[in-house]
């Protein structure tokens, strides 16, 4: 049942109500990874990721044996009971693997590439730029696909982001220039895409909501500003910032001694993308290091406004992360919404043998929270 159409320059293949379609910088190409993509119908499911999400190689995420209980303080707190998402009311056409910049690492270039969804719907379509975790280790653009596909059929193209991460010796000032560099890349291709860019939001979770709070309170400084297209803004409209850390002295805060001591021992994913590969300093030694690395130092009147969520539940990043940096927003006027999940823990936890657990943060009441901030964010203002 497949029909083949083209969208402006891109050759796209309708699969149902899904296009998939694998694009470069170049122009179309082939992709047989393309074609294993479920299908959207309209018989409700959301497509799944082509393989389920994983943890960092060698399973060594630190899990919390305990979890204090965190403050909702200024918070809402939201019990994610009620059905699950839906999906199959929109067609969504997906262009799979546009490189969106070659960075040099150690001498080696690295292509990083995007996923973009756009939904065949009328009038513009806002940027979201998902941004996914994995734990500073890895970045796998393929992960939480029915998260992605329910956000752009209300409207939104979705882009899924690679970025460079550990595994490639890079630190997070390289994983915010990527994030920048994708944001420029799509503004300057966004006639021939077919999407508005006029108005963009971040979107991240765990690695990638850090990444995303740091790309929103940066807006308006250059020196995150690597690569091509400079002559294009990196500035968003909108930080989506799922279950990620902050002030990363202070991951642990809320967790056993044990984990704590793993999640802040030298070399350790935190501190190895902080000061790089095989250093025995420490955020917790090096305040100013720490304080660079925090996106509250760069908030200002230019940066985004912010939505947190954060499971109360989370044995990986601290609940209270999300407070802390709601209230660097409140200390420098940034507006900022602090959602506080009943019972949620760090997303989906199926590379623990968990797959249940995402379900809290795909439940209609959660997504349709940050789908509201974004029409609030990127529709309603003008």
């Amino acid at each position: 049942m497949a029909a083949y159409r083209r969208l402006g320059v891109i050759a796209g293949i309708a699969l149902l109500g899904l296009g998939v379609t694998a694009y470069s910088s170049a122009g179309p190409v082939t992709s047989t990874e393309a074609l294993k993509i479920a299908a959207v119908t309209k018989t409700a499911e959301c497509p799944k990721s082509p393989t389920a999400p994983g943890g960092p190689p060698g399973g060594s995420v630190p899990i919390a044996k305990t979890v204090k209980p965190t403050s909702t303080r200024s918070s809402t707190v939201i019990v994610p009971d009620g059905p699950q998402i839906h999906c199959g009311t929109v067609q969504v056409t997906m262009h799979q693997n546009i490189v969106y910049a070659s960075p040099t690492v150690a001498g080696v270039r690295h292509d990083l590439k995007l996923d973009l969804q756009i939904p065949r719907t009328k009038g513009p379509k806002p940027l979201v730029v998902y941004i996914t975790g994995g734990g500073f280790v890895m970045a796998d653009k393929t992960n939480n696909l029915n998260q992605r596909t329910f956000v752009a059929e209300q409207g939104y193209a979705v882009a899924s982001i690679e970025y460079r991460t550990t595994r490639t010796g890079s630190t997070y000032r390289d994983g915010v220039a990527d994030v920048k560099s994708a944001i420029r890349y799509l503004r300057a291709h966004a006639d021939t895409l077919g999407i508005s860019t006029d108005k963009v939001a971040v979107w991240g979770q765990s690695a990638g909501g850090y990444l995303a709070a740091m790309a929103g309170a940066t807006n308006g400084r250059e020196q995150f500003e690597q690569g091509d297209h400079l002559d294009r803004s990196s500035d968003v409209q909108a930080v989506v910032d799922q279950f990620g850390t902050h002030d990363l002295a202070r991951t642990a805060d809320d967790f056993d001694a044990e984990t704590k001591a793993l999640i802040m021992a030298p070399n350790s994913s935190i501190n190895a993308y902080v000061f790089g590969p095989n250093s025995d300093r420490t955020v917790l030694t090096d305040r100013a290091a720490n304080r660079a690395a925090n996106p509250a130092t760069y908030l200002s009147p230019s940066s985004a406004p912010f939505a947190l969520l954060h499971g109360d539940s989370d044995r990986i990043i601290s609940p209270s992360q999300s407070l802390i940096m709601l209230d660097a927003l409140k200390a420098k006027r940034v507006p900022g919404t602090r959602y506080v999940i009943k019972g949620a823990d760090h997303g989906d936890l199926a590379f623990l043998g968990d797959p249940e657990a995402g379900k809290k943060w795909t439940t209609q009441k959660v997504m349709g929270t940050i789908t509201r901030f974004l029409d609030k964010e990127l529709r309603d203002r003008r």
